[in-house]
């Protein structure tokens, strides 16, 4: 089939790929091997189709392909992989907060992502005001979290495809299948915890699918402004994956939290930086929705042995962070 009429039936939703039919399309797209005009016209027809789930492990196999891959951190606890794709609007982005909260428990921590977000602010700008700065290459994120516990990895560094396909998006001025590729990417292979959010119902339902066909070992939550931490007002619900079977953790809150601290504006990451420091500090409390998120990654990487013991390490640690 031509790509032009590739192009018009998806776009008609008259098909669907099957998963060799989308690997093939997506590992041509990786590889540079469509050329501009094709591939933006692909990329839109598929995402007003919406990728089914041939489609969807078809691209997740491609990418695998050509990711480049970590390893683990000894110590027996599984790393948490973290996305950071999205960026603040009106809630400040709190992705740095967690992976700092996990790395104070001594759970190694991969955040890759975006350098820039011309929408929100991105995680990048605010770990860069925390002193962590973006690695260069796969041997200094390796050293980062072998020495630190933490690495931030931006996606060029993991995928130059992948990469490649996400910068379209200030092209086409939307969202592609990339996007959803980045949430399910494994770069320890089938080691690590993975923290995949989605902000529409769809997008959630299908990345669910994916999770419990592809049996990742993943926690799935809804996003706040595009990132996968737990809104600190209002808890999400937090369902847990591991190895084809889910289990909800925590339900989704319906009203508001109480005692939900006053929040540093969006738009700063200075700002957002310190409360980060204070909330590290022990000096104002960290928000429950984020406590509750806590205690699934300690059950979920191995460092509780049962929800109920994560649930109250999480507990009583978030409340003496000033003390460690």
């Amino acid at each position: 089939m031509s790509i032009a009429t590739l192009i018009r039936e998806l776009g008609r939703g008259q098909i669907s790929l099957a998963e060799g039919e989308a690997h093939d399309l997506f590992a041509a797209m990786l590889d540079g091997g469509v050329a501009d005009l094709e591939l933006g016209a692909l990329l839109y027809a598929l995402r007003a189709k919406g990728e089914s789930m041939d489609e969807l492990l078809g691209f997740q196999r491609a990418v695998q392909e050509r990711l480049y891959h970590l390893k683990a951190p000894p110590g027996g606890i599984t790393p948490v992989v973290i996305p950071a794709y999205g960026g603040g609007q009106e809630t400040a982005n709190l992705l740095p907060l967690f992976a700092l909260l996990l790395q104070h428990f001594g759970i190694p921590v991969l955040l890759h992502g975006t350098l820039e977000n011309h929408d929100g602010m991105a995680a990048s700008y605010i770990l860069r005001e925390l002193g962590i700065l973006p690695c260069a290459s796969l041997s200094q994120a390796q050293h980062a979290l072998d020495q630190e516990g933490l690495a931030f990895a931006p996606t060029a560094v993991l995928c130059p495809g992948l990469a490649s396909m996400l910068s379209l998006r200030n092209r086409l001025g939307l969202r592609n299948s990339a996007h959803l590729m980045v949430k399910l990417l494994r770069p320890f292979n089938d080691v690590g915890l993975h923290q995949v959010s989605a902000s529409q119902p769809g997008e959630m339902e299908r990345l669910r699918n994916c999770l419990l066909v592809t049996e990742m070992h993943a926690l799935l939550l809804q996003s706040c402004e595009g990132e996968p931490f737990a809104n600190p007002a209002q808890r999400p619900q937090l369902e847990y994956f591991d190895r084809g079977a889910s289990e909800i953790l925590f339900e989704a809150e319906r009203a508001p939290a109480h005692h939900s601290p006053t929040q540093p504006k969006a738009t700063s990451a200075a700002a957002t930086a310190c409360w980060t420091r204070q909330i590290l500090a022990g000096e104002i409390p960290l928000p429950l929705p984020l406590v509750n998120q806590l205690a699934c990654c300690l059950y979920g990487t191995g460092y509780a042995q049962d929800m109920n013991q994560a649930k109250a390490i999480a507990a009583i640690e978030a409340g003496g962070l000033a003390a460690a």
